[in-house]
């Protein structure tokens, strides 16, 4: 079937990924390297996170159940000293890529976010909030796990932006940094495309579209 939209995840797309940010914050506090992702992956749909994520709890109630999941892990962490870490580098490549694809396809963004992230506050959630501020008026529609209250991997939220963009599973290209995300887009019938690299995505997504995209510019 011909591809008729394309559907993107937003951090560790268009910005860089949280788990370098995550790493750095594990290397300097002495803390075993991917400890954050560890608790984030231990009961993965009832967690500090999953809840947050669908905003069934607020920045305090997540604070204290990570520091309890973090501490049933032998490493007591504040989630409070997490949700800093969350905001990234903007990839004007992939801005570029999807301005692109706007032109000849259907775009729309599921992104699994915190309520602070799109609520004015700390530095770091104004820093998201300009990130997504400059790239999410670019989609035909939206979709917010705190917001919806559904989260990425539950297939219901992938066949919700579906309706939203009026096309069927085998029309569309998925894109995000995370496997577990790309599972169900792929069972669903999307083309899945898992974010390694700007260079790597590019290449998947003009493979998967027929779109040729910029390259990177020489120093």
């Amino acid at each position: 079937m011909a591809v008729e939209a394309v559907i993107w995840d937003f951090g560790g797309v268009f910005t860089t990924s949280p788990f370098e940010a995550f790493n750095r914050y594990e290397a300097d506090r002495g803390l075993p390297r991917d400890l954050i992702r560890r608790v984030n992956a231990t009961n993965p749909d009832t967690n500090a996170w999953a809840l947050f994520e669908r905003n069934e709890v607020d920045p305090a109630g997540f604070d204290v159940l990570f520091l309890a999941e973090s501490t049933a892990l032998g490493h007591p962490l504040p989630g409070r000293d997490v949700l800093p870490l969350l905001s990234g580098a903007l990839r004007p490549r992939m801005v570029a890529a999807l301005n692109t694809c706007k032109q000849h396809f259907k775009v729309g963004c599921i992104t699994n976010n915190v309520v602070s992230m799109h609520s004015p506050g700390a530095d770091a959630g104004q820093q998201a909030a300009g990130a997504m501020g400059q790239v999410m008026p670019l989609f035909d529609a939206i979709i917010e796990s705190s917001k919806a209250g559904v989260r990425k991997p539950d297939p219901k939220i992938y066949l919700m932006m579906c309706d939203l963009l009026a096309v069927r599973p085998e029309a569309c290209v998925y894109l995000d940094d995370l496997g577990i995300n790309c599972k169900p887009a792929a069972a669903l019938g999307m083309r899945a495309i898992k974010v390694v690299d700007v260079d790597q995505t590019l290449a998947d997504l003009a493979a998967a579209t027929g779109l040729a995209f910029a390259a990177e510019a020489a120093a």
